[in-house]
């Protein structure tokens, strides 16, 4: 990862528009193409987070929103090869496109929430479904926000139930016991405390 930011900061620095700016600059704006793929990648947008923060960008500078908008623009290009719209585009096609195991392949990574909630580090569903939604977007090149929809339809059809209320239930059992376990902990801890300061 470290290789790949320093090999585009080497490459964008050639690029016309980069030459301009101060490395300051330059490295703000290559922090703000990587927040605008993370919001491509996850739900296939970015149009009022590009004009957000090229109106923060802008802030304080000697260029208006416009030129910070054509900075993030052209450095997320150098960087990704493609235009955000490119991206955006390319990831609704592979979605309108899936493949003959998308399903199967759904069904498989929503199963994979539950040893997520249940076993070892447990994590609540939101984010065990986040995080195997964007293991099947990685996986099917789609939107996390594409593949989440698609394990939740898989699942409705395969299951017969709703993947939300499964994970819930599995939250409620696993999740909610270790917490309620955690908090009484930290009563009976605070209790002692105020205990031995009182003597």
């Amino acid at each position: 990862m470290t290789d790949n930011i320093q090999e585009f900061a080497t490459k964008a620095r050639h690029t016309p528009t980069n030459k301009k700016l101060s490395d300051s600059q330059s490295d703000e704006s290559r922090s703000l193409t990587e927040i605008m793929h993370r919001g491509i990648r996850k739900n296939g947008k970015f149009r009022e987070k590009l004009t957000d923060y090229s109106h923060a960008f802008a802030r304080g500078e000697k260029f208006d929103a416009m030129k910070a908008e054509m900075i993030i623009r052209d450095q997320f290009k150098e960087h990704y090869g493609e235009t955000m719209n490119q991206m955006r585009l390319g990831l609704k096609e592979r979605q309108e496109n899936l493949p003959e195991t998308a399903q199967k392949d759904a069904f498989e990574y929503a199963r994979m929430i539950e040893p997520l909630i249940r076993d070892g580090d447990t994590m609540p569903f939101y984010r065990a479904y986040d995080y195997v939604g964007g293991a099947l977007a990685e996986k099917l090149n789609i939107t996390e926000t594409g593949a989440k929809e698609l394990m939740t339809m898989a699942y409705r059809e395969i299951e017969g139930r709703e993947l939300y209320d499964f994970g819930k239930a599995l939250e409620k059992k696993f999740i909610v016991p270790e917490r309620e376990a955690e908090q009484q902990a930290r009563e009976v801890k605070r209790e002692q405390t105020q205990s031995l300061k009182r003597t």
